[in-house]
């Protein structure tokens, strides 16, 4: 006669590894009171603008 050793119960799914939060900044904090702001980018110049709809544009 052959003893089976006992059933284990079922695993629960391994969760993902927490992802980092991205960093984050106010667009106030990037234009201040201006409504456009220079970024330096690896050596090019980009521009965020603010329009009179209250969005934001990234332009090169």
């Amino acid at each position: 006669m052959t003893i089976e050793p006992p059933a284990l119960p079922p695993t629960a799914p391994t969760p993902p590894a927490a992802v980092p939060a991205l960093p984050r900044w106010s667009s106030t904090v990037l234009l201040g009171e201006r409504r456009e702001a220079l970024i330096d980018h690896r050596g090019e110049q980009y521009r965020l603008r603010l329009t009179a709809a209250g969005k934001l544009i990234l332009t090169k």
